[in-house]
């Protein structure tokens, strides 16, 4: 059974290419979050490398960036954090692989001095990327089993699925998303970055673009669900503000296994939640029981192809 875990949720506008600047912003919030007694705490994708930049750069400048997992300067300062201030720290970056591959990879450095991470499964920000091919669960020393999926992972019900049939209790998703040009007119839509540039003259009129449709709204559509039908708690971290031409619209959240959303920010800057999972919520939850109640000699479809899948890197330049 997992036991109760206090859990923080971070939103923040990072730098392009600026890792130690990243870094440092990381190291602000982990302080925070440690005062408040807080065991995990879970950063936006690709967070330490910057992420849309990366669209625009040739493959010799993404490898400038790169970093192999866990032997990098920037895990290996996550592990230092993780274990100078007893708390788990999840961030994402770009990962030179063992293979020589480029990945976009989640970091989770634990204060027991173990590192994992999650190469997300479908990477489309640059054709000189690749996508993971492993679903990531694993035991943490706080009491629960953590799955995590990368941003567009998220949106396939079938990888939340497989993490919950994986045995993870809670999932952490890191994004950077919202406010980008949709090939679907009822999802999504542009935000001019002038609003979030001027949001101190007028922070009223952004943070209504980030709770419409363009965000908070698209984001209620299918996140709750995720959690909901698969009796997981769901942490959900974004980037916020102006990435390279995009505007990411925040609204950190944290959910309970119903789908509920248990604290959520509407802050248009950096910020953070935080609260406490209680494990007993799992053990009766909505989705648990469905589980219990599947046929799977039923869903030989699944594994089916229908013809109609993307290729690698057909939604290189849409989220959804």
């Amino acid at each position: 059974m997992m036991f109760n875990t206090k859990v923080a949720s971070v939103q923040f506008n990072h730098h392009a290419g600026d890792k130690a600047y990243n870094l440092t912003v990381i190291e602000q919030f982990v302080l925070e979050a440690k005062q408040q007694d807080t065991n995990i705490i879970v950063f936006p994708e690709a967070c330490i490398s910057g992420y849309w930049h990366l669209s625009a750069l040739s493959e010799a400048e993404i490898r400038k960036l790169a970093e192999p997992v866990p032997q990098g300067n920037s895990s290996q300062k996550l592990l230092e954090m993780a274990v100078s201030f007893d708390i788990s720290i999840g961030a994402g970056l770009v990962e030179l692989g063992e293979d020589g591959q480029l990945y976009n990879t989640y970091v989770f450095a634990m204060p027991n001095g173990e590192v994992r991470k999650h190469r997300k499964l479908h990477t489309f920000v640059s054709p000189h990327m690749s996508s993971g091919s492993d679903y990531t669960v694993f035991d943490t020393p706080h009491g629960c089993k953590v799955g995590i999926l990368i941003c567009w992972d998220n949106n396939l019900v079938e990888n939340v699925r497989i993490t919950a049939l994986m045995g993870a209790d809670v999932l952490i998703a890191p994004h950077q998303t919202g406010g980008t040009q949709s090939r679907s007119p009822n999802a999504l839509g542009r935000i001019d970055p002038e609003l979030w540039h001027n949001r101190a003259q007028n922070p009223e009129l952004i943070r209504s673009e980030m709770q419409g449709r363009k965000g908070r709204e698209w984001l209620m559509r299918w996140l709750p669900a995720r959690a909901h039908d698969n009796g997981m708690f769901l942490v959900f971290s974004n980037g916020v503000g102006v990435d390279m031409d995009e505007v990411r619209t925040g609204n950190a959240m944290i959910l309970n296994p119903y789908g509920e959303i248990m604290v959520e920010t509407d802050s248009v800057e950096d910020d953070m939640v935080i609260a406490t999972l209680n494990g007993q919520e799992l053990e009766m939850c909505t989705g648990r029981r469905w589980i219990r109640g599947r046929k799977p000699h039923l869903y030989q479809p699944l594994t089916t192809s229908q013809g109609n899948e993307l290729g690698p890197h057909q939604a290189r330049f849409s989220e959804v």
